[in-house]
């Protein structure tokens, strides 16, 4: 741990002098007035009156740099067929024009651009070309419902969208148009204008006035030659909005600066995975997350590296074989994915056949995020690929890890259930309730010492006051993660669970408190309570509990199904809701508080103990039944 010891303390003993040599790899229209100006912000911001573009240093300067024909994105997509790459002239091009187009259709610098879009290059071409012009972009999963857009076109106040006519999954075509229309509708803020690229797939109607065809208009601004420079920012300045759940079911839009973004992911390119520019980095996941705008987009473009679009599945698309292929067929070094995939690929192919079908000599490392790595796959996944599998910790407020091994300074130990150690920039600790620091290997409440870390949030989209309440307030002085664990005496650490009520699934962090909402819409349910109860394939599922109103004379199975429906319709398939309970009461405490906790151990088969402040201990015991007569 030498190595990793020395990079460490250098940092603590001197942030501002570390971020500033890190800083030395970004290309700068202006250098910083400050590296940190404490001053500023909600906790102070780092580069201060420094002047940027994030295309610039994406895409152009490694044309400039004469690596213009390096491939820059690898397209490769099972489900339809196609397979395509793009090299950084490529990518130069089509941002350019899309840049043009946008321009053309009134977005200038600090406009917001909502982006709903499959996992196909030309997402990744509208951030890109978002970021060229100055634009603020924010990126909606693909899944999501139309309601759910529609708030987030009301948060952001987008003047346009840059969309896609479907999504293509394995078993089905789904329509983004329509969805993209009912949320225009529901929605009180109206963007002016829609850029659509039409997939052959399923071709959509374009309404006239507003859609414009992504294809056609890409064309022509290339038939034309026109230039659009890349518009200078401040560092500081916001480059993308992504929302994330909130426990009130009220979305939090994230916001990320440009300047300590850049700085932040070219480091970790080079020292957390190390990568070398040139070689090819596969983050399996989707733009829609963080993973996504971080390590498919602006790390590895940022870097110089080549990185994989990937419109898939781990399994079923056609097989359980289809990352092996993927590795091979693509020279990956590097692999990043959450558990889920792998728990899914075991699932079929527990004996590894598929994979002994590749070549997988030049993949170097598997890194895990986006849930808890449990042990038990870690060992499965180091026994078949006879590479390091590292599991590390960070989250969408962060914008990249908060603990990891970080290979590119040296691959220390690896510990099963544990991210392994803080990054540089993290000054993590652990504190009981009252903020104290509690000793080693006792759990507590996972906290960072402010400053927050280059690429973290600076704060959320226009709510300084949900920032401070969310993440401040609890524990002055410090960052609230809001996951609870322990470090151990050697300062690894151990992320053991969430502290509030947003549930992982597949990685995925969803909102208990948005699917209440949705549970207690319904006319025949008078309260509910929706936890996170285990699964070994996507880590938890979600779990509607539902006391129904007196009178009702329908039977609980038929509403049952409504409002997995429901729930299904409003927050998107990505909810994997398949299991509402109905009971006649709700276990609380004498001040009238959900005994959420003590749900998910009954759920869990866990031991738990009987709450102090439990109101009638007799409906433990209701729930237990309930949940026995449905299976769990």
């Amino acid at each position: 741990m030498a190595a990793y010891k020395e990079v460490y303390e250098g940092w603590k003993q001197n942030p501002e002098e570390f971020w500033a040599n890190a800083a030395k790899k970004i290309s700068w229209h202006k250098p910083a007035d400050k590296i940190f100006d404490a001053n500023a912000g909600t906790y102070g911001r780092w580069f201060a009156g420094a002047e940027c573009n994030t295309c610039y240093n994406a895409v152009d300067r490694h044309v400039n740099a004469g690596h213009g024909q390096r491939d820059a994105i690898i397209y490769d997509s099972p489900i339809t067929g196609h397979k395509e790459t793009y090299t950084y002239n490529d990518l130069k091009m089509q941002t350019q024009a899309l840049a043009a187009v946008l321009l053309d259709s009134g977005v200038e610098k600090g406009d917001r651009v909502i982006i709903y879009m499959p996992m196909i290059p030309q997402a990744v071409i509208a951030m890109l070309a978002c970021a060229r012009i100055g634009a603020v972009h924010s990126v909606v999963f693909g899944g999501f419902a139309a309601n759910e857009l529609a708030t987030r076109l009301n948060d952001a106040k987008p003047k346009a969208i840059i969309s896609a006519s479907c999504g293509v999954e394995p078993n089905r075509i789904v329509a983004y148009k329509p969805l993209l229309d009912e949320a225009i509708e529901l929605a009180t803020h109206k963007p002016e204008k829609c850029i659509v690229f039409q997939r052959k797939e399923l071709v959509c109607d374009l309404k006239e006035g507003r859609d414009i065809n992504y294809h056609a208009a890409i064309v022509d601004e290339i038939e034309r030659h026109r230039v659009v420079d890349c518009v200078p920012v401040m560092a500081t300045d916001p480059l993308y909005i992504l929302y994330t759940s909130g426990t009130t079911g009220q979305p939090k839009g994230v916001v990320r600066d440009n300047g300590g973004h850049m700085v932040a992911l070219q480091w970790s390119m080079e020292y957390l995975y190390g990568i070398k520019p040139g070689e090819v980095f596969w983050a399996a996941s989707d733009v829609g997350w963080v993973v996504g705008h971080s390590y498919i987009v602006y790390a590895p473009l940022i870097y110089g590296a080549t990185t994989v679009v990937f419109e898939g599945k781990p399994v079923g698309t056609p097989d359980a074989g289809t990352f092996w292929r993927v590795i091979n067929e693509h020279n990956v070094v590097a692999l990043f994915t959450a558990p889920t995939a792998f728990r899914a690929i075991k699932k079929e192919d527990p004996n590894g056949e598929f994979i002994k079908k590749y070549d997988l000599s030049m993949l170097r490392t598997l890194f895990l995020a986006g849930e808890r790595a449990d042990p038990d796959t870690v060992q499965w996944a180091e026994d078949m690929l006879k590479v390091p599998v590292i599991d590390h910790w960070w989250q969408t407020e962060t914008g990249w890890a908060i603990a990891a091994n970080p290979v590119g300074i040296e691959l220390m130990p690896i510990v099963h259930g544990s991210p392994t150690v803080a990054m540089p920039g993290y000054d993590v600790q652990i504190v009981g309730a009252d903020g104290h620091p509690v000793p080693a290997n006792e759990m507590g409440n996972i906290v960072i010492k402010l400053p927050l870390a280059p690429g973290n949030l600076p704060g959320l989209w226009h709510n300084d006051e949900r920032f401070k309440s969310s993440y401040l307030d609890e524990f002055p002085g410090y960052y609230q993660t809001g996951d609870a664990g322990y470090m151990d005496e050697n300062g690894y650490l151990y992320i053991m669970s969430r502290t509030d009520d947003i549930i992982n699934v597949a990685g995925h962090r969803l909102s208990t408190g948005a699917m209440e909402e949705v549970l207690a819409a319904h006319p025949d349910v008078a309260e509910c309570a929706v936890i996170g109860i285990a699964d070994k394939l996507k880590g938890q599922l979600p779990a509607g509990f539902v006391v129904l109103k007196s009178g009702v004379d329908r039977t609980p199975m038929d509403i049952e199904k409504e409002l997995i429906k429901l729930v299904r319709e409003k927050i998107g398939p990505v909810a994997a809701f398949k299991i509402a309970v109905t009971v006649d009461r709700l276990p609380k405490t004498r001040s009238g508080k959900i005994l959420r906790g003590t749900m998910r151990a009954i759920a869990d088969h866990e031991e738990y103990k009987m709450p102090a402040t439990i109101d009638d201990p007799t409906i433990l015991s209701e729930i237990e039944d309930a949940l026995r007569e449905h299976g769990i």
